[in-house]
């Protein structure tokens, strides 16, 4: 209410106004005149070769709505806006070989087989992770899908990124030759303007990788959970405030609460039930309220049964020489591990990388400078259901870089999947690439599977995906532990992999597919009270515990009726209603 009386009192009316389905961000189109009279500034024009953007060097707001207001855009961010193609310095750069079959051994063959279980070893080798190979290892490959009207899955483009319908038409010709050529495809949907380009890419495009990123994900996604519907959001909008470090002295963070605020206002009924997204920021180089509203409105996603799932970054705890933060409280920059966002919200499924087969590894690749990534976040502190777990792996560690890294901090990653030497195709050639960009759509497509799985069988979707995942990972279902290996940087061994969670592999990768769905189908006639184990429909509650996970409920969030999902709730005991409290 106070923020719509200083604009009404400033000449804006209610009208005027648009907003967000949630009501909690608001959009607005004002003369440049109005808008200085509003933030007591002065906007320029400000010139980049060919680019031009009209900004502010400072702003301010009145000092009663300081806490009623997280962000606003455009002010002095400073960004291309008309090439988003320029070079990203993020935690997950794309790491890639060409692929000749003249040398070293060829793929694995990839056609589909009668026999019930492929011998894993045979393949998957050294020459590249396929489909097939990972159909195997995580236990589908002979997994039907059986509901495709009734599931869906998506991916996310940024950055100037596209899927290429050509090579991802060679791609599943070479390594899917069971789906009919003319028997696959995607959805394309643009948000605030981007493009999923189609044509060939140009000499600028082709220099600087545009199309590898979003080829990898599309043919992962199709190659493994077909016939799935699978849609693409190509995202341009504007990216988020920015704090350059020597790290990252380049604002190419993503503009997910663009992308989050389009996704908020579809119906239940267009929102695909599992979401992966291949990029990621560094958490420092966000302004914290910014960083705490976008995590809370993937909380609202997550709400609504949406699980979302992002790669937990290529670097390690940091690349050497430049683990340097500034949290956005005055002082200045210190050596420190660095953290991935939105890896380490903890309204995210967080998804890291190993190699190898048997056993499976933490995956590095020091000629690439690759090491998976993880660790824990400064601005997000650690929820209630990772405590035991975490705080297990802490002690074993002791004071092994203490001063590093903040031991109350939301833990990432949650689990973890291939992603070492992935076959792709791009620009017509087949390339071998490693990063968290493959492991993300790997489990992504895991879960669509799972999901069409539950559904076929009138259960609902897996949704918000992590209290599930830690109480598995705390009970040994679903997971297979990986042991082996560090995440390395900073100068310094990083983060080793230990039994149970740790921040190198998470709780580990896919057990097989069978086992996964049916503990992930079983009893979802409870939720986690935080502290305390399962909790039955039936039972008393304070109101003032809060509820995290699933519960069956009706849209009137009654507890006896129909499905929704809750995260962050609180009851009556009296009249066992659900009382939704998202902020």
């Amino acid at each position: 209410m106070l923020v719509l009386e200083w604009l009404k009192d400033n000449g804006v009316s209610e009208e005027s106004l648009t907003f967000s389905q949630s009501r909690d961000w608001i959009s607005v189109s004002l003369p440049i005149s109005n808008v200085e009279n509003l933030l007591s500034t002065e906007y320029h024009v400000f010139q980049d070769g060919d680019s031009t953007v009209v900004r502010a060097s400072e702003w301010s707001l009145p000092e009663h709505l300081f806490d009623h207001i997280d962000c606003i855009q455009p002010t002095n961010s400073f960004f291309g806006v008309s090439n988003l193609a320029q070079t990203r310095n993020r935690q997950s750069p794309l790491l890639e070989d060409v692929f000749d079959d003249r040398d070293g051994p060829s793929l694995p063959d990839n056609r589909p087989r009668q026999t019930r279980s492929l011998d894993v070893q045979r393949v998957c080798n050294a020459s590249g992770i396929t489909p097939l190979c990972l159909r195997a290892l995580y236990g589908f490959e002979d997994y039907q899908v059986q509901g495709s009207e009734k599931n869906s899955m998506a991916l996310t483009n940024y950055l100037g990124q596209f899927n290429n319908r050509s090579d991802i038409s060679l791609f599943l010709t070479e390594y899917r030759p069971d789906i009919p050529i003319d028997g696959w495809n995607f959805t394309d949907v643009s948000v605030a303007g981007g493009i999923n380009q189609q044509t060939p890419a140009n000499a600028y495009q082709l220099k600087h990788g545009k199309g590898k990123e979003g080829n990898l994900d599309a043919q992962v996604m199709l190659g493994l959970a077909y016939p799935t519907p699978l849609t693409i959001y190509s995202t341009l909008g504007t990216p988020p405030p920015f704090n350059p470090t020597s790290f990252a002295p380049n604002n190419t963070n993503e503009p997910y609460l663009v992308w989050l605020q389009y996704m908020l206002s579809l119906p239940d009924s267009e929102l695909p039930k599992v979401i992966s997204t291949s990029y990621g920021d560094i958490e420092h180089t966000l302004p914290p309220a910014y960083a705490r509203r976008v995590c809370d409105t993937f909380a609202q996603l997550g709400a609504r049964g949406v699980s979302l799932i992002f790669g937990s970054g290529d670097s390690g705890v940091g690349r050497d020489g430049m683990c340097h933060s500034n949290h956005n409280d005055g002082k200045p920059e210190r050596p420190e591990f660095l953290t991935s966002f939105p890896d380490c919200c903890p309204y995210v499924t967080s998804v890291g990388a190993t190699m190898g087969i048997s056993p499976e590894e933490v995956a590095i690749h020091d000629a690439k400078k690759f090491v998976s990534g993880g660790g824990f976040s400064h601005y997000f502190e650690r929820p209630k259901w990772q405590n035991g777990p975490v705080q297990k792996y802490l002690d074993s560690l002791g004071d092994e870089h203490k001063g590093m890294y903040n031991r109350g901090g939301a833990a990432y990653p949650d689990v973890s999947a291939q992603g070492y030497q992935y076959a792709v195709i791009w620009n017509g050639t087949r390339l071998l690439i490693d990063g968290t960009s493959a492991s993300a759509p790997t489990f992504a497509s895991i879960i669509a599977l799972i999901n069409d799985a539950l559904t076929t069988e009138g259960k609902p979707v897996l949704g918000f995906l992590n209290p599930w995942i830690w109480e598995a990972g705390k009970t040994g279902r679903g997971f297979t532990d990986v042991t082996i290996g560090n995440i390395k940087g900073c100068n310094s061994t990083g983060f080793p992999a230990m039994p149970g969670w740790d921040p190198a592999s998470g709780w580990g990768t896919p057990v097989s597919f069978t086992a996964t769905v049916t503990q992930s189908g079983a009893d979802k006639d409870y939720i986690v009270v935080p502290g305390t184990e399962r909790v039955g429909i039936g039972s008393t509650f304070s109101s003032s515990q809060s509820l995290v996970y699933r519960l069956v409920a009706s849209e009137t969030y009654h507890s006896k009726r129909g499905l929704s999902v809750c995260l962050i709730c609180s009851i009556s005991p009296d009249t066992q209603t659900i009382i939704p409290s998202f902020h």
